[in-house]
């Protein structure tokens, strides 16, 4: 699992993200409840996450969570074309999340990548 990315981006509401940060968890969307764990993507699988998932949708955030930061509670499994998507299978705490912000898109229409400070 060492060539796996440590790092995978989560697509949040604006009422969403206000749940993880009044409440320092987040326990999933609608859609990560009726799977039975929290939906992210891996950098290169964010845009078309977006995209596929979202469209249309406006006042959308995204949140930087550190994968090393939830251990074992994360399993990379097959899912759209095949490609191994990181799912957490626990709520997602605050302090496992080390950026986010509003998303926002660059000139081309891929999704700027929040950064921490």
């Amino acid at each position: 699992m060492s060539d796996l990315p440590q790092a995978a981006y989560k697509v949040l509401t604006a009422e969403q993200m206000q749940t993880l940060q009044r409440d320092g968890v987040f326990a999933g969307a609608p859609i990560d409840l009726a799977d039975g764990y929290i939906h992210l993507s891996a950098a290169d699988q964010v845009t078309e996450t977006v995209d596929k998932h979202f469209a249309g949708q406006t006042g959308l955030h995204i949140a930087a969570v550190d994968l090393a930061a939830l251990g074992d509670a994360v399993k990379w499994e097959p899912s759209r074309g095949g490609q191994l998507f990181p799912h957490i299978y626990a709520a997602l705490p605050l302090n496992a999340v080390f950026a986010y912000g509003p998303l926002e898109r660059e000139a081309d229409g891929t999704v700027r990548l929040p950064v921490s400070g």
